[in-house]
């Protein structure tokens, strides 16, 4: 990750959470395609969720097609039900699914989700839960489409509102409709600074034991 003489930030990898599912309107796997598009345009590579069913197949085939790099971490159990036929680019195996994170929040510099489920929504929460707590400082993007992440978002505010999320911690997260959009917001993200403890204090280096493979 670098910066700019304008003070923007300039991403090399970025690690997108979406689901192995397509969902059932054409605007998501439009998106996921225009959001690989958009990678490919400023040169930036993929971590992700190693896949290539759903929306991690064609965020993942487009980046790569692109002439991006693609990392792909994903836990053993898993391989059978999320990978059908040769994976795409690099992919990591690990043990569960905390590893999992833990890789993928290492290997990235900034993080973006995708409409998902239950496990995109889970990996985007504590990815912020680590921003709030100071376990990271990089940008969370929420590419929110066609409306898709309105009722989180307003979850928020009104945790906000409630006294449960302070004001300054909202804006951990960036929201945008569309990918261009969302990633210029992205490079002009400032980072939250009321962590619960400095970032010094929390050691991410543990997280090891996984190996590298590409799976046939």
């Amino acid at each position: 990750m670098e910066n700019e003489a304008n003070g923007c930030i300039k991403f090399k990898r970025v690690c997108v959470f979406c689901g192995s599912n397509p969902g059932r309107r054409e605007i998501f796997s439009d998106a996921a395609i225009d959001l690989g598009n958009e990678l490919v345009k400023r040169k930036i590579n993929l971590v992700y969720g190693g896949g290539s069913v759903g929306l991690m197949g064609l965020i993942s085939q487009r980046v790569f097609d692109g002439g991006c790099s693609v990392l792909g971490v994903i836990p053993r159990a898993l391989i059978p039900i999320e990978i059908l036929g040769e994976a795409v680019g690099d992919v990591k195996i690990v043990s569960d699914m905390h590893e999992r994170k833990a890789v993928m929040a290492r290997e990235s510099e900034a993080f973006i989700a995708l409409p998902g489920g239950y496990g995109t929504m889970e990996e985007l929460l504590e990815m912020i839960t680590w921003a709030q707590l100071g376990i990271h400082t990089k940008p969370i993007g929420l590419l929110n489409v066609d409306g898709y992440y309105e009722a989180l978002l307003a979850l928020f505010d009104n945790g906000v509102k409630e006294g449960f999320i302070k004001p300054g911690a909202r804006n951990i997260i960036v929201s945008a409709p569309t990918a261009k959009e969302l990633l210029t917001k992205m490079e002009n993200y400032k980072p939250y600074d009321g962590h619960v403890a400095p970032q010094g204090s929390w050691q991410m280096n543990h997280f090891v034991g996984c190996t590298t493979e590409r799976t046939p």
